[in-house]
């Protein structure tokens, strides 16, 4: 794909005239799909495809413009030359841009590594094993993901990665459901043991009458899962340039007032150690790693290309965090229950949105396998709970500490393509975690 993509691209490049100037973009993947429902496979596909977006910048104007490539050169180098010339047409037709930014100075990069993945096949036999007896929810997604970019100016970039992402539930009844994922570069089976067996513990406590609690303040584990969500509904606007010089970002209190959170939390986009490729809009190249947050303290934001122009500033990547990274703790993962005592052990969460931006405040709700917990020991099942906490309460006073173990949390979107962001995250313990219904 990598050469097929290289010479496309110095093939668009002899088509330009005068002082038009190329951006182009690459995608693909080449991906198996499985589902299961009842542990039975239900659904097996592959997928593979690649997508070319080709930017025609003329001054301070520009276009852009995508195709589907088959693969078979002739063909594909028709779809470009066409998809150029009707960008030609457009770009008479828009204004200038004041904030158009592009890399004028090429860096070439080549970002990947073989696959260490077993065949599907056998991940499939050890999803079908583990699964034996019970009601097994889920999908696979496993193979390799492309991306490139190259400009008429001679830069060329090349990204390739190859995971997989399991995503299941063991079903017990009406709502009551343990979710689990797995990812990775290569298949661990004991690790997925693992991951099994925590799992199924976790169902049998499903068979007890579910427990009801009233509304409080509760001592809380968060599991890195639930920590997901959290972080997720922070990268919506609590990171970026733009929003933190229109005070609409979440962190506004960080921003403007100074507050902080605990020293225990320092918060990465680790692109280095993400799955995320090294390059972005433009062409420019991320850094290895940009801290966002520092034992507390807000740290430096996420620039774009756009608001970089804007602003007056390097662009260091997107507007959200795509290889987010959050550093551990001194709380081992098999201590987490005696940490914890009495309270909540949370799983997972959903629904979460923000009921006081400003005041970077989230309401949610919790989901699947959420435990009542006394003396460190799971003794109930929770009915859903709804949750209204400030990440200064969450992450700062009431945060009593952090897994030394992490997560590696890759997205579940498959939207268009599989995509290549991920988190790695650990555990929190928490008290008084405001619960309101």
């Amino acid at each position: 794909m990598r050469e097929a993509f290289y010479k496309l691209v110095d093939e668009v490049t002899g088509r330009l005239r005068g002082a038009e100037v190329l951006l182009a973009g690459f995608s693909g993947e080449e991906s198996d799909f499985v589902r299961f429902n009842k542990s039975l496979v239900r659904q097996a596909g592959h997928v593979q495809q690649r997508r070319l977006t080709l930017e025609l910048i003329d001054g301070n104007r520009h276009v852009a413009g995508m195709v589907t490539l088959t693969g078979e050169a002739g063909e594909d180098q028709g779809r470009a030359a066409r998809l150029l010339e009707g960008l030609r047409e457009a770009i008479r037709s828009v204004p200038e841009d004041p904030y158009l930014l592009y890399n004028t100075e090429p860096r070439n990069t080549e970002q990947g590594k073989e696959s260490r993945l077993p065949g599907s096949g056998e991940m499939v036999e050890a999803v079908l094993g583990a699964g034996r007896g019970l009601d097994l929810v889920g999908i696979l997604a496993s193979g390799g993901i492309y991306g490139g970019f190259g400009n008429s100016l001679g830069q060329r970039n090349w990204f390739d990665t190859h995971s997989f992402h399991l995503d299941w539930c063991f079903y017990h009844a009406k709502d009551k459901a343990v979710k689990t994922s797995y990812a990775g570069f290569e298949w661990d089976g004991a690790g997925f043991g693992r991951k099994v067996a925590e799992a199924k513990e976790q169902l049998g406590v499903l068979a007890i009458e579910a427990k009801t609690i009233e509304p409080g303040e509760y001592r809380v584990y968060l599991a890195p899962a639930a920590m997901n969500e959290v972080m997720q509904t922070l990268g919506w606007v609590g990171f970026g340039l733009k929003a933190v010089r229109t005070k609409t970002t979440s962190l506004l209190k960080m921003v403007e007032e100074g507050r902080t959170l605990s020293e225990k939390v320092t918060l990465r986009e680790n692109t280095a150690e993400g799955l995320a490729a090294n390059f972005f809009s433009g062409g420019f190249l991320k850094p290895g790693a940009v801290t966002l947050i520092e034992r507390g303290k807000f740290g430096e934001a996420l620039a774009s290309p756009r608001s970089a122009k804007e602003y007056g500033v390097r662009p260091n990547g997107n507007e959200f965090p795509e290889s987010l990274d959050m550093a551990g703790g001194d709380i081992a993962a098999d201590e987490v229950l005696n940490k914890l005592g009495t309270g909540v052990y949370v799983n997972r969460l959903w629904y979460l949105n923000y009921s006081d931006r400003p005041a970077c405040r989230m309401t949610g709700m919790t989901r699947f396998a959420t435990f009542w917990v006394e003396g460190g020991r799971i003794v109930a099942p929770l009915n859903v709970m709804r949750f209204d906490e400030t990440i200064y309460r969450m992450l700062g006073a009431n945060l009593v500490g952090l897994t030394a173990e992490r997560d590696l949390l890759p997205s579940e979107s498959t939207y268009k393509e599989r995509s290549t962001s991920s988190s790695r995250l650990p555990g929190a313990l928490v008290e008084r975690f405001a619960f309101t219904l």
